[in-house]
């Protein structure tokens, strides 16, 4: 629980750092890339080739792909049609994405999500009411996707780790970036924008804190998190992320937000959490009492 704890307050700037600094700035494509490199660099003097059997190499390669390489193309895009704000409030499907891809793996099947899913969806069209636009739903389905990458990648670690006996993670771990680092880099050459690199000291610092601190640390720690907790506990410790966000986003840099359609939509997302949680609980209840 203080892996996920700690990687929340890192993460909790990165969102921030890229509204404001990046997007639109620099080429997403570049900034997914770049930033894997490095967080690849961090791990390769501990990576320990021969002490990971073929086939557990080629899962740990898949699953960053999906959960850095392919998040980071629908996350990086999402800040050209959102505001910081609206993306971390997008991101509160993820816990139900989280529980919905354990049901399917286990092959159960629970209803409530949609509900859920479909409440949290009204949060976000209350916070946006007042420009319904065609970017509005294109950014908010770019989150959706990232969200389903984040998610998918988490559950798969953690089925990975219930399943093989690993070495120490973080003499693997450089498996999870170098699969990462195929997806971005092959974007980057098919569709990056060269004209759009970094120009100036403060988006290089940027890239280096992105890739040193939030990626390379930030994703080893909270991925060895979720092995040590529930999917349950996985599940919120996602959305515990959403107000430290918006938090330090509106306090430091978005002073002017609209506060009230952000409170209200805010409160209906809210809503769905507690209803999920009630719901998963209630579902624990009748599993225990079952046996």
């Amino acid at each position: 629980m203080h892996y996920l704890s700690f990687v929340t307050v890192l993460w909790a700037f990165s969102f921030s750092l890229i509204g404001v600094y990046l997007a639109g700035q620099v080429d997403s494509w570049f900034a997914a890339f770049s930033r894997v490199v490095i967080a690849l660099l961090v791990f390769l003097p501990f990576t320990k080739i021969t002490n990971v059997k073929p086939h557990v190499a080629v899962r740990l390669m898949v699953i960053g792909a999906i959960q850095i390489g392919l998040m980071y193309g629908f996350y990086y895009h999402s800040f050209l049609y959102l505001s910081v704000p609206e993306v971390l409030l997008f991101t509160v499907m993820t816990p139900v994405y989280i529980t919905v891809i354990s049901d399917l793996l286990e092959r159960k099947i629970q209803l409530h999500h949609l509900f859920v899913a479909l409440i949290a969806t009204c949060g976000a069209i209350t916070i946006r009411y007042a420009q319904l636009n065609d970017d509005f739903w294109f950014g908010l389905m770019l989150v959706q996707g990232a969200n389903i990458c984040f998610a998918l990648g988490q559950v798969l670690y953690k089925r990975l780790l219930a399943t093989e006996q690993l070495p120490a993670q973080h003499t693997c771990f450089g498996f999870f970036f170098f699969g990462a680092l195929i997806i971005t880099g092959l974007s980057y050459a098919i569709l990056g924008n060269e004209n759009k690199l970094p120009t100036t000291q403060l988006q290089w610092g940027v890239l280096i804190y992105l890739g040193l601190v939030a990626s390379g640390l930030g994703y080893f720690l909270w991925n060895k998190g979720a092995t040590l907790v529930s999917v349950g506990t996985l599940a919120i410790m996602n959305n515990v992320l959403i107000p430290a966000g918006v938090l330090v986003n509106i306090v430091i840099w978005n002073k002017d937000a609209e506060l009230t359609s952000l409170l209200i939509g805010s409160g209906i997302i809210c809503v769905a959490l507690i209803l999920n949680f009630i719901f998963e609980k209630n579902a624990a209840n009748k599993e225990t009492a079952s046996h």
